[in-house]
């Protein structure tokens, strides 16, 4: 695990946290994706990325740091995560970032409540969803505001896209459609030495070239280099929990991945960012002699 040169390839991993960043930082790929993901072709024409920390306007109030957070030229509210590791109330915590832009949206004095919509997007490496026999091959779920009795849409306003990584199989010859190629590329482009002739078209070619390693600089390799152990360290921990067995490999999970930051020395703020723990269960299992 410590040897950086089993994981190098010719592209990126755009499931690192620094691959993520250097494709979604681009406003060419976003605007692609976001358009493919909600299924609303054309829908985002521009967008303006905004500081990802958001909330803890009072000093004892919780922050939040979202990955890519925007707004598009409509004026809609856009989460977008890379979660790499299942968590313990995933889904309440995603319901939490969502509630900030729309706080974020009520100004001082009156208003009528005419909100802009948020979107939260969640990009995962795990299985979220695996309650029904339905699950097991629906790679995208999408939930909203629905009346129960009509099974009809309440509000347009609060929409959750959720990507469930592992449950997309496809191979190269097999990719149907533009989000299939997306999706492809977000599960195996690490793994590739060539684009395939089936991801062709502008915005696939320019990904590749953003994406090739040998363009990176040399603070940028470091920082990768970092990333790409960060990553490994959680997979392997993921992969130690499901060992042990669901419910003990929990527990089990959350210490370990504390553990490997520690030794690596990284600062509490990261290991927040990193494993989406929250401060007062890191400090709890430092001051329990891990």
């Amino acid at each position: 695990m410590e040897n950086f040169e089993e994981f190098i390839s010719r592209y990126l991993n755009p499931l690192t946290d620094f691959g993520f960043h250097k494709i979604f930082g681009n406003k060419d790929f976003l605007i692609d994706f976001l358009n493919e993901a909600i299924r609303e072709e054309g829908l985002i024409t521009d967008i303006q990325y905004l500081p990802p920390e958001q909330g803890g306007d009072l000093e004892m109030e919780r922050k939040a740091i979202f990955d890519i957070f925007c707004v598009t030229e409509k004026g809609d509210y856009f989460i977008v995560e890379m979660q790499r590791a299942k968590q313990a109330f995933f889904r309440e915590r995603s319901i939490y970032y969502a509630s900030l832009p729309i706080q974020k949206q009520a100004p001082r004095g009156n208003w009528d409540f005419n909100l802009k919509a948020v979107y939260v997007i969640v990009i995962m490496d795990f299985v979220l969803f695996d309650e029904c026999e339905g699950d097991r091959e629906q790679v995208l779920e999408y939930v909203h505001l629905v009346r129960e009795r009509t099974k009809t849409l309440y509000s347009n306003k609060l929409k959750f896209v959720l990507v469930e990584l592992p449950k997309f199989k496809e191979t190269e010859e097999e990719l149907k459609t533009h989000f299939d190629k997306w999706l492809f590329i977000l599960k195996n482009l690490s793994r590739l030495q060539d684009r395939p002739e089936t991801v062709g078209g502008e915005i696939f070619e320019k990904l590749f070239q953003l994406a090739e390693i040998k363009r990176l600089t040399k603070k940028d390799m470091e920082t990768y280099r970092k990333s790409i152990l960060e990553y490994h360290d959680v997979r392997s921990a993921v992969d130690y929990a499901r060992e042990e067995g669901i419910e003990e490999g929990r527990e089990k999970e959350k210490i370990f991945v504390i553990q490997r930051c520690l030794q690596k020395n990284m600062p509490i703020e990261d290991i927040i960012y990193l494993t989406g723990f929250s401060k007062e269960q890191i400090i709890c299992y430092i001051e329990s002699g891990i």
